[in-house]
């Protein structure tokens, strides 16, 4: 397919349907109606594997049957084609049927924690940053070498965490076996849980897009829709509760699943993320004096 095909030409050949229209969304999405009454959307991805790594994301979370998945139609170079979610008002029932989705989405699991989706790259993305999806058995030393410190890297090059700052983040990943928590086995995480990845469908049901899915802690993706606020957090944290009880301590973990974000934040957007990223670092370490 030509890389300079219309939105509507890209849609047409994925989904076999004649486009009767489009309208953009922003400057990666439009909207494309079919003459079947569907209504799809097109993305442009940033990256050169990232549409294919979204799309094996989506198809990995649609496999487990839990959460809603918008239905991936077709990848064309940086371009991805899926369902397009008629979205609805935030409502609390809805909220708690998502934590018990999301628990049994995370029970699906993975061959091994940083396993990418079958069919994705190992190199993807997580928003616009890249993430390489290397694989191991214990959850401590990978969120480390895999999560933590590439990004930690990243920000000091770029000088967002000065040098001297990064010892705290880098005794931090020492310690992780002490402050994991008990160990639990990889499971299929969404990978970039924040609120804006969150839509309410008019269905009734939340439904998940954007993902930077593979194997990894459930409580990875319980501490990013923490940060960043969701309508109805504790409905859907009871609702997961329900269904898969966190391990005792869990509150006392969530910034140092937070730190992974944070550093990916620090590192795309700038200083006011490092900042919040060294003091869950230090807040951490605090808990273990």
């Amino acid at each position: 397919m030509r890389s300079d095909a219309s939105p509507s030409a890209v849609a047409a050949r994925s989904t076999g349907r004649a486009a009767t229209g489009e309208r953009p969304l922003s400057g990666a999405l439009t909207e494309v109606g079919l003459d079947d009454g569907r209504t799809v959307v097109v993305k442009v991805a940033d990256g050169p594997d990232a549409a294919r790594a979204e799309a094996a994301g989506l198809r990995w979370l649609a496999d487990a049957g839990t959460v809603r998945i918008p239905a991936v139609h077709g990848v064309d170079g940086r371009r991805l084609v899926s369902g397009r979610v008629a979205q609805g008002p935030a409502d609390a029932r809805a909220a708690q049927r998502f934590g018990r989705d999301l628990a049994a989405l995370h029970a699906a699991g993975a061959p091994a924690f940083g396993a990418a989706p079958p069919g994705g790259p190992e190199e993807a993305y997580i928003g616009l940053a890249p993430m390489r999806n290397v694989t191991g058995q214990d959850w401590p030393r990978w969120y480390a070498a895999h999560r933590v410190l590439p990004y930690l890297r990243r920000a000091v090059d770029a000088g967002t965490v000065r040098a001297a700052e990064a010892d705290v983040v880098e005794r931090l990943c020492e310690r992780l076996p002490e402050l994991a928590g008990p160990a639990e086995p990889p499971a299929r995480l969404h990978g970039d849980l924040w609120n804006g990845n969150v839509l309410w469908g008019a269905d009734g049901h939340v439904h998940l897009i954007d993902p930077a899915a593979h194997g990894g802690h459930r409580e990875t993706d319980l501490a990013m829709l923490a940060l960043f606020g969701c309508p109805h957090l504790d409905r859907i944290l009871a609702g997961y509760q329900e269904a898969a009880p966190l391990a005792d301590g869990w509150t006392d973990r969530v910034g140092v699943h937070q730190l992974f974000p944070l550093l990916v934040h620090a590192v795309l957007f700038g200083r006011g993320y490092a900042e919040q990223a060294l003091m869950a670092a230090r807040t951490a370490l605090r808990r273990l004096e």
